[in-house]
């Protein structure tokens, strides 16, 4: 049973190229408008979550707990939400995702109210759903798309999360006055932002997918394989390139991990150095501006001139985001919104390019489920990033933290030629648009 869209009504997009590429179209509006949601309510725990647990826990060096618990929690979400999307298309799957994050952005508020650690640590699992499910609404778009399109509709949809991820740090001073003004702790005010804005992302794709992207491309395959038997040619279901599933799993692991451990612990080395919240929440914004708004144009590069090159883009990107924040001294704003902002540069060329691999490298039979995994072990190793990051600069300095992650992204230079060994290969199949 496929939902509310009548086996009519898909056969009649299964049948129409035009009314495919309309669908195409109106699913990237759609992803835009809860990207904007989206991007607000995961600014919260960026901002504000290792400054809670610090004043909470009394101590640095477990700063980084909140983001390693939202980041694990994200996990969970990640193959919940990928397993459902695969079962009952997008629509099901996104639209809870986004919900469970607002309700754990809720238990976060009850958290700070009560002075719970355990009570945050739990929200905070479940606030992590909204991250999970911010990442995965990217895919949504691409379902439709053909091979030069699908890093251009990946970061369309990430251009949006800007508008919101942008606003929801600068905006961490005014939240924090209106949660004065309901008697709740100043720094749980960004998350009654995030509470409202990942139910509103998850009532935008509850209400407004439909029909589901995912279930169409499957029918379209699907067509496409019986046509195939009819003509005697093979029609076993296309299996996924093994390889190109992950070389791009890699990169998007590798940036996610590297991005997390030095976003973590910035706003902690900020404050221990005298800067205030609004001053931590421009940098911040610079950082998640950074990660977002450049999809603007990396889309276009990416299907232009290729994942290899780009790939190779982010792994120097983020190095010289370590070096910058390595030396830079701990007063110099300008000097750490620059490392923040080249951080925020580094993961979007990484995430982009990476995401882009695996549409490639997947059948829409199996590609829900295949980049739910993806996702898990992308939360799973920013989890790891956030975790480790707060006790190594408990044992060392923020400086060893940065630059140990720069020489890190080196690494993304040989795990894409190894993945794209087969350049030639690929680039004739995105040319004949495969």
């Amino acid at each position: 049973m496929l939902h509310e869209d009548s086996v009519k009504a898909l056969q009649d997009y299964v049948n129409s190229s035009e009314k495919q590429k309309t669908l195409y179209k109106r699913t990237l509006f759609v992803v835009s408008i809860s990207q904007i949601f989206g991007g607000a309510g995961l600014a919260a725990g960026v901002t504000v979550g290792a400054l809670i647990a610090q004043q909470m826990l009394g101590t640095d060096a477990y700063a980084g707990v909140p983001t390693a618990l939202f980041t694990l929690g994200s996990a969970g979400a990640a193959w919940l939400v990928g397993r459902l999307s695969q079962r009952k298309g997008r629509r099901a799957g996104l639209a809870t995702g986004f919900i469970l994050g607002g309700v754990g952005a809720i238990g976060i508020i009850f958290a700070t109210i009560l002075n719970s650690i355990f009570l945050l640590f739990l929200s905070l699992l479940v606030y992590g759903a909204g991250t999970a499910t911010n990442l995965q609404a990217r895919y949504a778009g691409t379902d439709l798309a053909n091979a030069k399109q699908r890093a251009t509709a990946v970061s369309m949809a990430m251009v949006f999360t800007t508008f919101g991820a942008v606003a929801g740090p600068n905006l961490t001073e005014v939240m924090g006055k209106v949660a004065l003004a309901m008697n709740v702790p100043a720094l749980a005010g960004p998350f009654i932002l995030a509470a409202v804005a990942y139910i509103l992302a998850g009532f935008v794709f509850y209400i407004m997918l439909r029909p589901d992207p995912l279930l169409i491309a499957r029918a379209i395959e699907e067509k496409k394989q019986e046509a195939d038997k009819r003509e005697s040619t093979k029609a076993s279901a296309p299996a996924n390139n093994q390889r190109g599933v992950t070389g791009g799993a890699a990169v998007m692991i590798l940036t996610q991990s590297v991005m997390v451990a030095i976003m973590t612990m910035t706003p902690v080395h900020m404050k221990h150095h005298g800067h205030g919240l609004s001053e931590v929440g421009i940098v911040i914004g610079f950082h998640i501006g950074s990660m977002y708004l450049p999809s603007l144009f990396t889309g276009i590069l990416i299907d232009k001139i290729g994942r290899t090159a780009m790939t190779i883009a982010s792994g120097v990107t983020l190095l010289l985001a370590g070096l910058v924040a390595a030396m830079a001294p701990s007063d110099s704003m300008v000097l750490l919104v620059v490392a923040l902002s080249l951080l925020g540069l580094g993961w979007n060329l990484g995430l982009i390019s990476g995401t882009a691999q695996i549409v490639d490298a997947t059948a829409p039979s199996t590609r829900a489920k295949t980049q739910g995994t993806i996702d898990v072990l992308i939360a799973l190793a920013g989890a790891s990033g956030g975790a480790l990051s707060g006790m190594v600069v408990a044992q060392s300095s923020y400086a060893v933290l940065s630059l140990s992650g720069g020489i890190l992204s080196l690494i993304l230079i040989p795990v894409i030629i190894w993945a794209h060994g087969d350049t030639e290969e690929n680039k004739l199949k995105i040319d004949q648009g495969l």
